[in-house]
């Protein structure tokens, strides 16, 4: 039976399908300057693609003015909040006990860049929300 104006859906009944997650962030680029840089990043998570996350840099920080988009496995980032996690193009470990790093390699270098724990725990926090509505 579909529901209707006459016979609409039981409260709390699941008829939306999971939402995305968006979180806009401050993220410190750390170089060997004792000056660190502040830069706008992007959290996403796609339902569809439920073991990946992604952060993203905007277009304005890089060389070819596209955005800078790095896709990787969640429980890559969960599990590199507590111990230092990943061996290819994406690692995070804990520094101190309110900040992460994520280190990005490409072909061009390698970026180092620090968030705060608090912010990357919520994000995860939605992004298994989401799944489970």
């Amino acid at each position: 039976m579909s529901a209707t104006a006459e016979n609409p859906p039981a409260v709390g009944a699941a008829t939306a399908t999971a939402a995305a997650v968006e979180e806009r962030v401050r993220a410190r680029v750390i170089t060997d300057d004792p000056l660190y840089r502040t830069v706008p990043a992007f959290l996403r998570f796609d339902p569809d693609e439920p073991l990946a996350v992604r952060i993203v840099f905007p277009a304005d920080l890089s060389p070819e003015g596209t955005d800078n988009e790095w896709v990787f496995p969640r429980a890559l980032l969960e599990a590199g909040l507590v111990t230092p996690t990943g061996t290819g193009d994406v690692r995070v470990w804990p520094c101190g006990r309110v900040q992460a790093v994520v280190e990005f390699h490409s072909p061009e270098g390698v970026a180092v860049v620090q968030f705060d724990i608090a912010v990357l725990r919520r994000f995860l926090r939605r992004t298994y929300a989401s799944v489970t509505r």
